[in-house]
């Protein structure tokens, strides 16, 4: 890829191992599935779907899995030229159980420490950052120093350049208190263009759970569009012009782990393609039904003629 990226994603990526028996404890499965994982390099591998240049940076382990996950990116279309080894560490992976509809504990192996948490600031390509059209960072990419400072200053640099997007991305397990993320997360909100999140991950980033009031506090931390995830209620989004609530598209649940990453990269295709709000969120919910109806993250991903096809069939129900 010689062109700049147009969606650019930095933050966590690892393998997942997924059972291939649904609805069965890790205790008793006996066989798994090995997949790309980690949300911004998902995100990024469903903007590769709709045809977007996209690339992520991160780190893997010098080891057989990184070279797996290098592997996946370019067989997905997705430029690798901003992941690089870390000496030392083991690429992680994560196990999950799949107990449909809504039950898909995970189990992070990611000690003492995981590569993605090692990128550092002076390893940045900062004109890359300043160069792609969207740029996606994470929550968890600030729970830990060097990724902590390395995510702030590539935030610094972009100055909210073109789609600056913070995924908020609350994982408890990866923070030392709900305190100590919202500390983080208010250093890099006034950088941010657009904030994506589900109710919690709200509260953790401006202390609120009503999703209007959320969306609204997210607004006033300086952000242009606030996007905020009700579960079975929707999702609504909200900006200086419109505000919009879009019910979920129906499916079949086999495994949901998947739906937020689907949904993050339909959002950036939709804003890059200056779609009016509400087209761009039925979309972005329609790419998440479908791999939530499917087993796998990153390979589940869908292209835009499928899900054209989910929003004529939600149309239709």
């Amino acid at each position: 890829m010689d062109s700049a990226p147009e969606v650019l994603t930095m933050g966590r990526i690892g393998v997942d191992i997924y059972p291939l028996q649904i609805g069965v404890s890790l205790r008793e499965v006996t066989s798994f599935g090995k997949y790309l994982g980690g949300s911004p390099s998902n995100v990024a591998v469903a903007a590769a779907r709709y045809g977007r240049r996209s690339a992520v940076i991160t780190r893997t382990g010098a080891d057989p899995f990184g070279e797996f996950l290098h592997d996946a990116l370019r067989g997905f279309g997705v430029d690798d030229r901003y992941v690089t080894p870390v000496p030392g560490l083991n690429t992680p992976v994560t196990f999950c159980e799949i107990f449909p509809p809504d039950d898909f504990p995970l189990y992070f192996y990611r000690e003492p420490t995981a590569p993605d948490l090692e990128i550092r600031t002076e390893e940045l390509d900062l004109d890359a950052v300043r160069a792609a059209d969207v740029f996606w960072v994470t929550g968890t990419g600030l729970s830990r120093e060097p990724s902590r400072a390395a995510t702030l200053a590539a935030l610094q640099a972009r100055g909210r350049r073109g789609i600056t997007v913070f995924d908020l991305d609350y994982r408890p397990m990866f923070w030392e208190s709900r305190a100590e993320a919202h500390r983080w997360y208010a250093e890099a909100l006034p950088y941010a263009t657009v904030a994506v999140g589900n109710l919690d991950e709200c509260d953790t980033a401006v202390g609120v759970r009503e999703p209007r009031a959320a969306a609204e506090a997210l607004r006033a931390a300086g952000v242009q569009l606030a996007v905020v995830k009700q579960g079975p209620a929707g999702v609504l989004a909200l900006s200086a012009d419109d505000a919009v609530e879009v019910a979920p598209a129906p499916v079949e649940v086999v495994n949901g782990l998947g739906a937020g990453d689907a949904f993050g990269g339909a959002l950036c295709h939709g804003l890059l393609a200056g779609w009016d709000l509400e087209r761009v969120i039925r979309f972005c919910n329609a790419a998440g039904a479908i791999v939530a109806g499917r087993l796998a993250c990153a390979d589940a991903m869908p292209t835009a003629d499928e899900v054209e096809a989910k929003l004529r069939e939600a149309i239709r129900a």
